[in-house]
């Protein structure tokens, strides 16, 4: 019987397989969840060089887990998108579900100007 962190690792390979299949060279918006963290990095996958990055470990004072922490993040790498020039992405949720915090910095990233 697998393990729940290689049933975990399994989802997030399938996500990835489907997405490299569709992104036609646009960087990958990848998503981090811990129970008191996120983090979420903009991916190169074609190079292998990670574009922009953020992470509420950034932000020692903030609570890290929770909906408002999400949004925050996603304004931010957003942002940092922007000064890397990159407009266009594929969201990369992983093996986590899109909902809750998840879904809250792919909303947040969005109205702050990142395609996807």
């Amino acid at each position: 019987m697998k393990t729940a962190r290689e049933l975990m690792q399994r989802r997030a390979q399938r996500v990835r397989r489907r997405l490299k299949k569709n992104s036609n060279g646009r960087p990958r918006l990848s998503v981090f969840r811990s129970a008191k963290n996120i983090s979420v990095q903009i991916i190169d996958d074609v190079t292998g060089v990670t574009l922009a990055s953020a992470s509420t470990l950034e932000d020692k004072k903030a609570k890290g887990s929770d909906i408002a922490a999400a949004q925050r993040i996603g304004k931010l790498i957003a942002e940092r998108a922007a000064k890397a020039k990159v407009d266009t992405v594929v969201f990369d949720r992983g093996a986590y579900l899109f909902h809750g915090r998840v879904k809250a910095l792919a909303d947040a990233a969005r109205e702050a100007g990142l395609k996807f």
